[in-house]
């Protein structure tokens, strides 16, 4: 295991949302596949629960068949987020888990080796294939000391995106250590571990240790548990050091989660809106604080505090417990369980005005906004400036921190949580009228002459590429509507110019810096791939998005040298010199520039089995080539 080279790993488990759930189930089918292959695979609705047509019922319904189908377990709408809800059902330290989500990686809280993907890659693991991935390195990150008070989890990982920004941990693996975990409950773990993803790391992981066991206990999982830490001698190939006692309040200012600075240095700006939930902050704990703070006062006029829970199980203890009155009094509005405001699904901001959310993203647009002003902080931090009608440092409110737990008995609800259907005739799939076959899509040609439709810049995220929110999701199951909406954050008439140019060999994009990061939804491969798109030339790529685009037959390529960047530009024509020959040899391809008359060479981000893909157009042409 060489770090930078691909390697093949055995996935036991596979987490699928509805959001890119559908595009998974209708590769499988694409497939031939009769019943997963895994230890275990499940299916959540939690994204897309806004029903203003159709849409979103219709795939719902679509989902439950294919789980009948191939033998998935099925979330229903209104049970609650995947990545809790996976972390409390499913969650065995030591497993290996596969999700179509960037945040999958949010169960190595637990000790699991939890990596997000595109659809088609758990696709392909649900198939029984290995899961294909560069070798990472180890980010060793040694934990010691305690949080003070009005400090949390979430002020944690802040730390770690100020220090590292949103590519510090692209290629590795984020390994937290030391005497600082024993104050740190599996849910805190959870918070740090899913925002990993925002530090571009491929996986973050945690020790199962006492911790995790009282949480499976909790879950009235114990026997699950296993005891996993790694060697006292263990090295890592980057260190770092946190004293949890130094830290303090902290906040992502817009419009990115790395663009952290303390809360201090920002207080006494008016919001809008506070926002408490999300996979980010997702455990009872994270609810409780805000209802403890709330309770006997009243939410500033100005500000809309929006309570999201994260699952059914935890607004039933909320209510038992006497947290939900409280922030019900307080003035908080209460929606249903699911991910909501954090994928744009409702309870967008209003225009301009500063919105503070526990949410793990704040990219331009991604709320349902266009110019909104998106900051991730603590519940903490959230639910004072939701007390004050401005940023507000908590550690200023003047009042002794609340001291909240578990509840020692907590209510569990697994009721909607449906286990495969064994037996019985095939189930059929249930198709909407918005459902839509996947488009084919034709190998790589032996000539490949390019317009440069659109250049960007650094850190573009998916949100840019393919939007999120209540507008676009619905689309997700029907490629050539979804496309119309590619790169629209960034360029209107994209789609419309890629169109023109599509049967004349399509076209390329040029790109900067970790090009791709955030959301692991592959339609932001496949929604450009219909519109034409045959290749993106950035400096760098984030991981999920590079082997997105290389499962639907775009070549991925870096400039050998950056400074090549520099002189292309939208508008000029390209002609990729020998791709396919080039490509299977696994050389550098030389560019030309017609406009500019000049050559520059790039370095296709390929292993030799993605070489293949790509000349064959795609996993699915692979796929059924192989067979």
């Amino acid at each position: 295991m060489v770090p930078g080279r691909e390697i093949g790993l055995h996935i036991d488990q596979t987490l699928t949302q509805d959001a890119t759930g559908t595009l998974v189930m209708l590769e499988l089918e694409a497939m031939g596949l009769e019943r997963v292959r895994t230890e275990l695979s499940a299916q959540y609705v939690d994204h897309n629960l806004i029903q203003a047509d159709f849409k979103n019922p219709d795939d719902h319904l679509f989902l439950k068949s294919a789980c009948d189908r191939f033998g998935i377990f099925f979330s229903r709408p209104g049970n609650g987020v995947s990545h809790p809800l996976h972390m409390e059902r499913f969650g065995i330290p030591g497993k290996s888990l596969l999700g179509s989500d960037s945040h999958t990686c949010a169960a190595g809280s637990l000790g699991m080796l939890a990596i997000g993907a595109g659809g088609m890659d758990v696709a392909m693991a649900m198939a029984g294939e290995p899961f294909y991935v560069k070798m990472p390195r180890v980010f060793g990150v040694h934990l010691h000391g305690e949080l003070p008070d009005w400090v949390s989890a979430k002020d944690v990982i802040l730390e770690m995106l100020r220090r590292h920004g949103v590519s510090g941990g692209r290629g590795a693996i984020i390994e937290y250590f030391g005497p600082g975990l024993a104050h740190l409950s599996a849910m805190d773990r959870h918070v740090i571990a899913n925002m990993g993803a925002e530090l571009g790391a491929t996986t973050t992981v945690f020790p199962s240790d006492d911790a995790v066991r009282a949480h499976l206990a909790e879950q009235r999982r114990e026997a699950d548990f296993l005891a996993l830490s790694a060697d006292p001698d263990a090295d890592y190939d980057q260190a770092d050091d946190i004293d949890l006692g130094t830290l303090e309040p902290l906040i992502a200012m817009p419009s990115s989660p790395g663009n952290v600075v303390p809360v201090r240095e920002v207080a006494g700006q008016h919001i809008y809106q506070a926002y408490v939930g999300s996979s980010a902050n997702p455990g009872f704990r994270d609810f409780a604080i805000a209802a403890a703070m709330v309770d006997g006062h009243r939410i500033a006029p100005n500000v809309s505090f929006d309570v999201t829970p994260t699952s059914r199980q935890i607004l039933e203890n909320l209510i038992a417990g006497g947290q939900l009155g409280a922030l019900v009094r307080a003035g908080a509005r209460v929606h249903q369980a699911g991910c909501g405001g954090c994928i744009g699904m409702g309870q967008a901001p209003a225009t301009g005005q500063l919105s503070l959310r526990t949410v793990p993203r704040n990219f331009p647009g991604r709320s349902g906004t266009r110019d909104d002003q998106v900051c991730l902080v603590s519940p903490e931090t959230a639910t004072a400036s939701a007390l004050t009608g401005k940023i507000t440092d908590p550690r200023t409110l003047g009042r002794p921190y609340p001291q909240v737990a578990d509840p020692a008995h907590p209510i569990l609800n697994r009721e909607m949580m449906l286990a495969p259907v064994t037996g019985g005739p095939r189930a059929e799939l249930v198709f909407g009228p918005n459902i839509v076959a996947l488009p084919d899509l034709d190998p790589l040609p032996e000539h490949l002459e390019v317009p440069v439709l659109l250049k960007v810049g650094d850190d573009v995220s998916t949100d840019e590429i393919m939007p999120a929110g209540e507008r676009v999701l619905p689309l997700r199951s029907n490629i050539p509507a979804i496309a119309r909406h590619t790169f629209e954050m960034i360029d209107e008439s994209y789609p419309e110019r890629a169109l023109k140019v599509r049967g004349r060999g399509g076209h390329a994009v040029v790109g900067g810096d970790n090009y791709g990061q955030g959301s692991s939804r592959e339609h932001a491969a496949l929604a450009p791939r219909y519109l034409g798109l045959r290749a993106v030339i950035a400096k760098s790529f984030a991981r999920i998005h590079a082997q997105n685009l290389a499962n639907f037959g775009i070549l991925p390529l870096s400039f050998v040298d950056p400074a090549d960047a520099d002189d292309i530009e939208a508008g000029d024509d390209l002609v990729v010199v020998k791709p396919r020959e080039s490509i299977a040899r696994g050389a550098d391809l030389a560019i030309r520039s017609k406009t500019r008359s000049r050559t520059m060479f790039v370095r296709p981000e390929l292993s030799q089995r993605q070489i293949e893909i790509v000349l064959a157009g795609g996993v699915i042409n692979w796929i059924r080539a192989r067979l």
